[in-house]
């Protein structure tokens, strides 16, 4: 848990810090700005068979329970009439024993057009032991943030489907408490996903094969605040764009490809023009004068402005996108393969890494496997094995 309140201090001080006398675009775009958000477990990749293959799933084929989470609109084409998921991955495994991240997720097709559906994610974050400005003892609290969410999808056409997500997000990290007279409390926020879901048969070499595009705008709401002092900051509201073609190779054989794009819409940190010990200086209307935008703005405006407001200029705000390839082989329906590739550039977060996976389909329940390796860096979930469980029930559709 050191490493967690580190990293929040860290986030902290690199914000003051940014107010840096820098005066181009050009130095700009080369300083590391990670955009940085309230509750980003949301972010996290909750199961192991898009965790195998990079990462990448908005247009997956063979839509199974977690889909709740990667395109609710993809729901419409599953195979199975119900299907129950469950994943947990420990996190930080190699700090300490007691985080991690579980998810729980499900849907039922009510018709051929239509689905309904859920999830319950939970992040745990162990036990912290709390003591006064002495170093006496106060109490022990385990900090813990979760979302509970609801889907619906509908099937337009044959090729057209869109799926709606309502979440409720609740994160506690410091309890009720008071210190230097401001509170703190347990931070909320209503948020809700907009994802389309796009495919067409084709034929390639004279195989039949299937293509898709899907794009699913996560985590649209309201901020959130943990005291009544502080301004409110950002949910991980993101846009995963994504494409995928899956061919036949003979009657037993099938091979997939993936590849996604995502972007978080929330602003940009500016770089202020003056040294903040000096003095910043001010505009005409006594705001501060930065390069870049302001990112006090409502989340609308927030998602809006993230396209163009990186203050290193177009570079900058193309390294403000993530990309995820990924690879999946399947024999019999029974037995699957996958690899893949996650990149992120080096100043928004340096996140790059090769992942592996098995998958098992054995009567009414398929296992996931998935492992992951880093390329630059250590990772969250370097060296650990993850497992995801998903249950069939009814017969399929």
């Amino acid at each position: 848990m050191n490493k967690y309140f580190i990293a929040l201090s860290a986030a902290i001080i690199t914000t003051s810090s940014a107010k840096a006398q820098i005066n181009s675009s050009k130095q700009i775009s080369g300083q590391i700005n990670t955009v940085t958000t309230m509750v980003p477990f949301l972010g996290i990749t909750p199961d192991s068979r898009m965790g195998a293959m990079g990462e990448a799933g908005v247009a997956s084929f063979k839509p199974d329970a977690n889909s709740v989470f990667w395109n609710a609109a993809n729901l419409v084409n599953a195979e199975k009439k119900f299907q129950l998921g469950l994943s947990y991955q420990p996190w930080l495994a190699k700090l300490v024993k007691d985080v991690g991240l579980s998810y729980l997720s499900g849907y039922y097709k009510l018709s051929d057009k239509s689905v309904v559906g859920g999830s319950f994610r939970y992040f745990s974050l162990g036990d912290i032991n709390f003591t006064d400005i002495t170093g006496n003892p106060t109490g022990n609290f385990r900090p813990n943030e979760f979302s509970i969410d609801g889907m619906y999808a509908l099937k337009f056409n044959r090729k057209f489907s869109m799926g709606v997500n309502l979440r409720y997000i609740y994160s506690n990290l410091l309890g009720n408490r008071t210190s230097s007279g401001s509170s703190s409390n347990p931070g909320t926020s209503i948020a809700g996903d907009i994802s389309l879901l796009y495919k067409s048969n084709v034929k390639i070499g004279g195989k039949d094969a299937r293509w898709q595009f899907g794009t699913n705008i996560q985590n649209i709401g309201s901020k959130m605040t943990y005291t009544t002092s502080e301004k409110k900051d950002f949910i991980p509201t993101n846009l995963k764009i994504g494409a995928g073609l899956e061919l036949d190779i003979d009657d037993f054989q099938q091979i997939n490809f993936l590849f996604d794009v995502n972007k978080l819409l929330v602003p940009t940190r500016p770089y202020y023009l003056k040294n903040f010990m000096g003095g910043d200086s001010l505009d005409a209307n006594q705001n501060l004068v930065f390069q870049g935008q302001d990112p006090n703005v409502s989340p609308l405006q927030g998602m809006v402005q993230s396209f163009t407001d990186a203050p290193g200029g177009a570079r900058e705000e193309l390294n403000e996108y993530t990309f995820s390839f990924g690879m999946e082989y399947w024999y019999d329906k029974k037995f699957a393969l996958r690899t893949g590739l996650f990149y992120e550039a080096a100043t928004k977060g340096n996140r790059k890494y090769v992942t592996a996976g098995v998958g098992i389909n054995y009567k009414t329940l398929q296992i996931n496997g998935a492992y992951l390796i880093p390329l630059v860096s250590q990772h969250p979930l370097q060296g650990q094995l993850r497992f995801s469980l998903i249950a069939t029930f009814g017969e399929d559709e």
